[in-house]
């Protein structure tokens, strides 16, 4: 039904005005008593063998849904309806912003793929706590969280522990972004001499806390392998829980799109289907180099059961889906599922 009608119908619009008119749509059709019992009875595929404990979290399946759906942090829980195992809402800043000017949100339909220089464009993390506070979680919610790009470079790191205090009692793990190409400067924090600077700031945060939350870093696919190996040495020695791996690519190799094309729509971090073996690969790689004591969320051209299956073997202990979700609708989610619970039973 999504692909042959809902889906066709969504991509009349321009991409940035079908993603806010979906999550309207979904949120006032939440409102319908019954509803969501009826969304949850079609997309639940659980059972107790899917539940996965990583970072000290019990997660009812591996499947999540990536950073940047949900980036106000207003529709998780009628997210979850479609059988999520957990939701990442964000990025979030200290303050609203407006994001980078449009058009900066493009389908690459033939390849499967989304190009966005969105600019984490969001309400700000009050707002998010706001519908936290009022609409208590169903699902384990990751945050998401990043700098604005207005603040200047020495006090970045007061955006991001601004962010983790404000939200610590109301998520239950986090995400820091330092890895979006769409904001000038933010790929820079991936450099150790300047991530530990806040970084171990953050971490001693936590220690003050009174319940402990994970803490995730969220890496670029494009960072060179010296510069990433000091990073996972970094988070290694550090107290970071694990990774998040990766984000969008600033490649556009292997397009079918024409060099025009590609020059038109300019800037922006790639999605989709072209970067599965780009992000694959960095999965195996960064489990190989820390020798799978580093936890890995793998995410990135999740396309299939088939790609979450890859990613897993590969090393990550849970996966995530955003542009898989957008050309495929939400029975991809099904699909992993049962995909993997069969598998489970093949291997006993």
């Amino acid at each position: 039904m999504y692909k042959h009608f809902i889906r066709p119908l969504l991509f009349l619009f321009n991409a940035e005005k079908a993603h806010d008119l979906t999550l309207g749509l979904l949120a006032f059709f939440s409102k319908i008593p019954g509803f969501r019992t009826l969304v949850r009875l079609i997309y639940a595929h659980n059972s107790p063998g899917m539940a996965r404990e990583v970072f000290g979290i019990r997660f009812p399946n591996p499947i999540g849904l990536a950073g940047g759906l949900d980036k106000n942090g207003e529709h998780y829980n009628q997210l979850s309806d479609f059988g999520f195992g957990f939701i990442e809402i964000g990025s979030l800043t200290p303050k609203p912003q407006e994001g980078n000017p449009g058009p900066r949100l493009f389908r690459d339909i033939p390849d499967k793929a989304i190009i966005n220089h969105m600019g984490i464009n969001n309400k700000g993390v009050k707002n998010a706590i706001a519908h936290l506070k009022a609409e208590h979680p169903e699902v384990i919610v990751a945050a998401n969280i990043a700098s604005n790009a207005s603040t200047g470079r020495n006090d970045i790191p007061n955006d991001f522990l601004y962010c983790f205090s404000m939200l610590y009692d109301f998520v239950d793990m986090f995400v820091i972004n330092i890895s979006c190409p769409n904001v000038n400067g933010i790929t820079d924090l991936q450099d150790v001499a300047y991530l530990s600077d806040f970084m171990d700031k953050l971490l001693d945060n936590r220690m003050a806390m009174d319940n402990y939350k994970p803490v995730l870093v969220k890496i670029s696919p494009d960072l060179p392998r010296e510069q990433l190996d000091d990073l996972l040495d970094y988070c290694l020695r550090s107290g970071v829980d694990g990774v998040v791996a990766g984000n969008t690519t600033k490649s556009r190799d292997k397009l079918t799109l024409s060099s025009a094309q590609i020059e038109k729509i300019g800037p922006g971090g790639l999605s989709g289907a072209p970067l599965f073996r780009k992000n694959l690969a960095l999965v195996s790689y960064v489990h190989e180099k820390t020798k799978g004591r580093l936890p890995i969320i793998g995410v990135g051209g999740i396309m299939s059961p088939e790609d979450a299956e890859s990613m897993i073997e590969a090393g990550a202990d849970l996966v995530e889906i955003y542009t898989g979700f957008i050309y495929e609708g939400p029975d991809l989610v099904k699909k992993i599922k049962q995909s993997l619970d069969t598998q489970k039973d093949i291997k006993q």
